[in-house]
């Protein structure tokens, strides 16, 4: 068997089908990288060029006050958690005390009976 039998007998007959495979590879590849810039614009991830810097950076007055904003809330989420933990080990305590050690207490605190 020579060259141009293997082309007319495999080659020629199948051409469809590797011409639509490598097709449907492309346009797999392409979907992929739609897909993907999607997802970044819709998470607020700056797009990249292939050097990886910032197609369009974006620094103006909103996203500075949504910083601002954002470091604010933070602030004040971190300072509600210590109070939290403040009060949880009071809590811990009380639960971990014996009763016996409770009552003590509050008959302390009571004073001198009259």
């Amino acid at each position: 068997m020579n060259k141009v039998d293997i082309a007319d007998a495999v080659i020629i007959p199948n051409l469809p089908w590797i011409i639509g495979g490598g097709l449907l590879i492309g346009a797999m590849a392409v979907a992929g990288w739609i897909f993907t810039t999607w997802l970044r614009v819709r998470h607020g991830y700056p797009l990249e060029n292939s050097w990886g810097k910032a197609v369009y950076p974006q620094k103006n007055e909103e996203m500075a006050e949504r910083i601002k904003l954002l470091s604010q809330e933070n602030a004040q989420l971190r300072a509600e958690i210590g109070s939290m933990k403040d009060r949880l080990v009071v809590v811990e305590r009380i639960v971990t005390d014996g009763s016996h050690e409770l009552n003590r207490e509050i008959e302390r605190l009571r004073g001198p009976a009259n």
